[in-house]
């Protein structure tokens, strides 16, 4: 993934349970937003197996 196609994206979580969070993903040698994108990554895997390719609009990549 190139710079220029990062976007931001905020999430609100209580403390204690970014600070568990953050616990594992040291464990397994992970940062906490490398993490959360191989989660997303795998959501998104496990959806398109069950209900196809998402197709998205040109304008939203």
């Amino acid at each position: 993934m190139g710079k220029e196609n990062e976007k931001h994206f905020g999430l609100r979580v209580d403390s204690e349970t970014l600070a568990k969070f953050r616990y594992v993903c040291g464990y397994v040698g992970r940062s906490a937003n490398s993490q959360l994108i191989q989660l997303m990554l795998k959501f998104i895997a496990d959806y398109e197996k069950k209900y196809g390719k998402i197709e998205l609009p040109e304008n939203t990549k």
